[in-house]
């Protein structure tokens, strides 16, 4: 299948913008192959540059500031040309998928509404650029696959899913933006906590999966979060029993968690957080769309287990 993206041809230059995916879905870590075709009107366009960024909706730092779309990876893939009038130029590309890009797709049905697309930036002068969008399916790596699995299988519900724009301490992090997925608790493991978020850091090595655990208590108004962490490698994957694997990490987290909160003196209150506390979120709608932009006709833009510790 072939997914391509068009802009609207510019009033100034008579330039368009087409991009088009061999195939829009991938794996972090894979090359994505396309082409981006600019035809120009009835006048050469010379082009500065043409970039491609991967773009996605996250939350900013401050939970109380609305979501907006961000740029968390770009590549240069064509330098200084004309464009003859009433002519065409090609520029076939492979984009390399960074290792943490979100995963938007899960067991074949979109994760929530977690969504990315790729954006073709055309510079032709200082003041004017324009582009095509198109949607970018990306597939859980097997290594993640696994953990996810087991969390279905271990009775986890995915309740959000969503990009922050921010770092994690003490996390050797690539990109940007990370992605969040939470869960309602399943009721084996309901009690010691009531929230679990999953947070995937991920390189061609391996992969370190962060627990967010949270255990609130509605009468007082108060609350204990921990974070632990993990780490698996991704040669060997297939052959870990992967529900067992993930149940000791759950365990192992849930006792740290007990542990430091039987020390808390329970003094900070519960302010309200969108990366926790949200309402669930809707999944996708059919169809494709970031904003009510990938996928549609094109834009033209102005301007085995670890440790835990």
């Amino acid at each position: 299948m072939r997914l391509t993206g068009v802009s609207r041809e510019s009033g100034v230059t008579g330039l368009s913008v087409s991009t088009t995916l061999t195939s829009p879905s991938t794996r972090p870590g894979l090359r994505l192959p396309g082409r981006v075709t600019l035809s120009a009107g009835s006048q050469d366009v010379p082009v500065r540059h043409v970039r491609l960024g991967l773009v996605a909706t996250a939350e900013p730092e401050d939970p109380r500031s609305p979501r907006r779309l961000v740029q968390y990876h770009q590549v240069p893939v064509g330098g200084r040309f004309v464009v003859p009038a009433g002519r065409r130029r090609a520029i076939d590309f492979a984009v390399p998928l960074p290792w943490e890009t979100p995963v938007t797709i899960f067991g074949g049905v979109p994760v929530m509404s977690m969504r990315t697309g790729l954006r073709t930036e055309v510079s032709v002068d200082p003041e004017l650029e324009q582009g095509a969008m198109v949607p970018v399916f990306v597939h859980p790596l097997p290594t993640q696959q696994h953990v996810l699995a087991a969390l279905d299988t271990l009775g986890f519900v995915l309740r959000q899913a969503g990009l922050v724009s921010s770092r994690l301490p003490g996390v050797a992090q690539a990109l940007p933006v990370h992605q969040r997925l939470g869960y309602w608790v399943a009721p084996l493991y309901a009690g010691p906590i009531t929230e679990l978020e999953l947070i995937f850091v991920t390189n061609s090595a391996g992969l370190e999966v962060l627990l967010w655990m949270d255990r609130r208590l509605s009468l007082t108004g108060i609350s204990h979060q921990s974070i632990s962490r993990f780490r698996i490698w991704h040669t060997g994957a297939d052959q870990q029993d992967w529900v067992s694997v993930v149940d000791g990490w759950l365990r192992r987290a849930i006792d740290r968690h007990a542990a430091a909160a039987s020390d808390a003196h329970w003094s900070a209150r519960i302010t309200e957080s969108a990366h926790v506390s949200r309402p669930p979120d809707e999944p996708v709608r059919p169809g494709f769309g970031l904003g009510g932009t990938a996928g549609s006709g094109g834009i033209g833009s102005g301007g085995g287990g670890g440790d835990g510790t």
